[in-house]
């Protein structure tokens, strides 16, 4: 059977649909390659692994298997769904990796990079330690951010990735010079002179996230409200919950302050929107659009 070339995943289900077994294979064709560079890419057409896997097609005992090829950087949602991400700073090749590499520098931060493609022990090991699928992957002083979706959604922030990630010098407005962190979720209330105490103010924040989460038995923190979202993530994963016919109350960060940093800190997750159920957090629009594709969005509706 001839390998088929493939660039959605209901292509390989349409494929497979008789319940055989898929062999896939991604390859890339670096355009702007050098030619010994594309002479040692054994993955692509007419490769020496191309070669392979269309003699596997076509040995007898391969009948019940079907065999694939997909060009990666023409298929990114596949590519990203099976964890295929390449590339540096200077020659990403593909699309995600590119495009962190310039919302990064559109946003004037600076970097150092890793091409995960150099050591598969890294590559595979990463993973695991992060406990994150796919690349590229951001880390800030030794901590994950995410990937592309959370860093671009971090970038629309007030004061981008520099703010967000206080990178800068500048002191920001909210934060004024020599405030701790509650200062800069603000709880701090009165006179300069008469400053609540830091432990207190931290303890009835939390209190108070731990009311808000459990204020409805599923409680969506957002960007704007249902009828009106404020970002293409909050208006996503509405769609979702009301496909799945989901009722959930919700909580407009953008309005307050202490709740948009104070959950972040308080749920260890830094992007909105975050879902909560029975005031325990679900995550975010990446774990909500597995679970609706796996079927567990519908078990989960409380």
């Amino acid at each position: 059977m001839a390998v088929l070339e493939v660039k959605a995943m209901s292509e390989i289900a349409a494929a497979m649909a008789g319940g055989q077994k898929g062999v896939l294979m991604f390859y890339a064709t670096w355009q702007d390659a050098s030619a010994e560079a594309l002479t040692r890419e054994r993955s692509r057409p007419g490769g020496q692994l191309h070669q392979l896997l269309e003699a596997m097609a076509q040995a007898p005992e391969n009948a019940a298997v079907r065999f694939f090829t997909c060009e990666a950087e023409a298929a990114p949602e596949l590519s990203l769904k099976m964890g295929v991400e390449m590339g540096n700073p200077k020659e990403p090749r593909c699309k995600f990796s590119r495009a962190m590499v310039e919302l990064l520098k559109e946003q004037k931060v600076a970097f150092g990079s890793f091409d995960i493609l150099g050591d598969e022990e890294v590559r595979q090991g990463l993973k695991r330690y992060s406990d994150w699928p796919t690349y590229p992957q951001l880390y800030c002083r030794g901590e994950l951010l995410g990937g592309l979706d959370v860093v671009k959604e971090m970038a629309q922030e007030e004061g981008g990735l520099v703010s967000q990630l206080d990178l800068g010098n500048e002191t920001d407005i909210s934060n004024p010079a020599g405030a701790g962190a509650d200062a800069a979720a603000g709880t701090g209330t009165g006179a300069a002179a008469a400053q609540p105490d830091p432990a207190a103010a931290q303890a009835a924040l939390e209190e108070r996230l731990r009311s808000l989460v459990g204020g409805s038995p599923a409680m969506l923190f957002m960007k704007g409200n249902p009828d009106a979202p404020r970002c293409g993530f909050s208006r996503r994963i509405v769609e979702l919950l009301r496909e799945e016919g989901w009722d959930f109350g919700y909580f407009d960060i953008l309005q307050d302050n202490a709740v948009r940093e104070g959950l972040k800190k308080f749920s260890d997750w830094p992007t909105y929107p975050q879902l909560y159920v029975k005031g325990e957090l679900v995550g975010g629009l990446d774990l909500v659009q597995e679970m609706k594709e796996s079927g567990d969005l519908a078990d989960l509706k409380p």
